[in-house]
């Protein structure tokens, strides 16, 4: 099978957020630089540990697509509520979860953030909002606009960010959600992490329509495509349809292009794509491009730098150990959190 060329990656943005262009502070670069570096080290961890079997199951790396959470979170309130698909290592730590309660979860162990049950496709962190993994490719986008819908009913100012893979908007309950938040205005931000492949099949093998963002066009929803490799562009992007969202304007589509280095899964071969393809991409790094920035402002040292790279190399070997040090859950964990039957007159009649 020929191997399909994803759209190439967007350089516009790097160019104009140099020194002193740029309308982000000092402080945002280096959270920006600091959160996914750390991403990236703990998925880079998570992957080595997966292949010494330190567990099992199922695991989707997040890394070369840093940038969309860290652009997201830096724009969002700490009121709104987010959503991903099954690959969601990095949406937490954008967010602020200790990674040592996601890695915990990855093991399999009780002090996980889904008390060990969830595994890597199934994160969640109430205390920050953050509403799951969700193993159903396409869940998340209906129960995003339930969420929507909650805080729209209850009179918040909230936001429900629902991120999906670009393989994912192929599922018909996207239409049903699409046209029902538009109607009722819902607060909701739909972000495509547009990674080109889905599995394995890139966009143009699955539709005639390779702008993902037209979708929302039929609904008269707000679409926009993003360079999700750049950080400045997904914060500006997430921070206007947030404002609309907020006003009760209703929600946004935006189809924000990035790239994953890494296979769909951990068992992906990928013979889809070309070396050639991964190095162009890998070529315009989010990673590097806010480390150039910081350092052509001249607003860390050398060792200041170097402080950072250490304490994210710390903060990824406490999570292991951690991990490696908790219990499994116990038995009794089977029978909890879980559905059970009630007393209900109804449910005894059968």
């Amino acid at each position: 099978m020929a191997v399909k060329t994803a759209s190439k990656p967007s350089k516009t943005t790097k160019k104009s957020v140099q020194a002193g262009k740029s309308k982000f502070s000092k402080e945002t670069y280096i959270k920006w630089y600091k959160d996914m570096l750390l991403i990236r080290r703990f998925e880079e961890k998570t992957g080595q540990l997966y292949i010494q079997q330190k567990f099992g199951g199922f695991c989707h790396l997040y890394i070369g697509q840093e940038a969309i959470v860290v652009g997201t979170a830096s724009a969002c309130r700490p009121g709104d509520k987010h959503m991903t698909a099954y690959r969601d290592h990095g949406h937490p730590i954008a967010l602020g979860t200790d990674p040592r309660i996601l890695m915990a979860e990855l093991y399999g162990r009780s002090t996980g953030c889904s008390k060990g049950k969830g595994g890597s496709m199934h994160f969640f962190d109430k205390d920050k909002n953050f509403m799951g993994g969700h193993g159903i490719v396409g869940a998340q986008i209906v129960m995003g606009a339930g969420v929507g819908f909650a805080e729209k009913y209850n009179g918040t100012d909230n936001v429900a960010f629902v991120s999906m893979g670009d393989g994912a908007v192929r599922q018909g309950a996207l239409h049903e959600t699409f046209n029902m938040a538009m109607i009722w205005k819902l607060p909701v931000i739909f972000i495509i992490e547009n990674n080109n492949y889905a599995m394995g099949t890139s966009v143009e093998r699955t539709t005639n329509v390779t702008d993902l963002s037209k979708i929302g066009l039929s609904y008269e929803m707000p679409s926009k495509i993003v360079d999700g490799m750049s950080p400045e562009s997904v914060h500006e992007a997430i921070e206007e349809a947030a404002d609309r969202a907020r006003r009760g304007d209703g929600p946004t589509l935006l189809d924000i292009r990035t790239y994953r280095y890494k296979g769909h899964s951990m068992s992906d071969p990928q013979k889809y794509r070309s070396k050639d393809e991964v190095a162009e991409w890998m070529a315009n790094d989010p990673i590097e491009h806010c480390l150039n920035v910081i350092q052509e402002n001249k607003w860390m040292t050398k060792v200041q730098i170097e402080e950072i790279e250490n304490w994210v190399k710390k903060e990824v070997q406490e999570s292991v150990e951690f991990a490696e040090n908790s219990p499994y859950p116990e038995a009794h964990e089977l029978y909890e959190d879980v559905y059970t039957q009630t007393d209900y007159p109804y449910i005894k009649e059968y």
